[in-house]
C-alpha cells in the first residue's frame, strides 16, 4: 500500500476516533462536531480507496460523487448509498450558522460512518 493511501487512512482514523470521543461526552454534547467528523472520516476513506486504485477525484466534499466514482471500480459501493446520503449533508453546511445537527443526527452519522469505514477497510484489505 502506498504511503499516500496510508496517510489517508491515518487521517480517516483520526476523524473516526474524534467522532467516537465526542460522542461519549455526557455533559457537553456537540452534535455538529460529531457529524462533521463522521463525514470527514467517510470522505477520507473513499479517497484512500480511489488513491489506492490510482483514480483522480474532485477536490470537493461531495460523498455521493466520490462513492459513485468508487462504484465505477467496485459496484458493491452502491451498497453504501444510504450511509453516504446520511453523511453527505454534513459536508460543509454544518460548519456555518443556520444549520445545526441534533443528537439523533449524530447517532445516525456515527452508525453511517462505521458502515462506510468497515466496508472500505475490507475493500482495502484491512481489518
Amino acid at each position: 500500500m502506498s504511503e499516500e493511501v496510508v496517510e489517508w487512512i491515518r487521517k480517516a482514523e483520526a476523524d473516526y476516533e474524534n467522532a467516537r470521543i465526542l460522542a461519549r461526552q455526557r455533559r457537553k454534547i456537540l452534535p455538529d462536531n460529531i457529524c462533521w467528523s463522521c463525514q470527514q472520516s467517510a470522505e477520507k476513506y473513499l479517497k484512500a480507496f480511489l488513491v489506492r486504485h490510482k483514480v483522480e477525484y474532485p477536490r470537493r466534499h461531495d460523498l455521493v460523487q466520490l462513492c459513485n466514482i468508487c462504484a465505477e471500480i467496485d459496484s458493491a459501493f452502491h451498497l453504501l448509498t444510504d450511509a453516504i446520503m446520511t453523511l453527505d449533508k454534513f459536508g460543509t453546511d454544518i460548519r456555518y450558522p443556520g444549520v445545526a445537527a441534533t443528537v439523533e443526527d449524530s447517532r445516525q452519522a456515527l452508525e453511517a460512518m462505521k458502515e462506510v469505514r468497515s466496508f472500505v477497510r475490507a475493500r482495502l484489505g484491512l481489518k
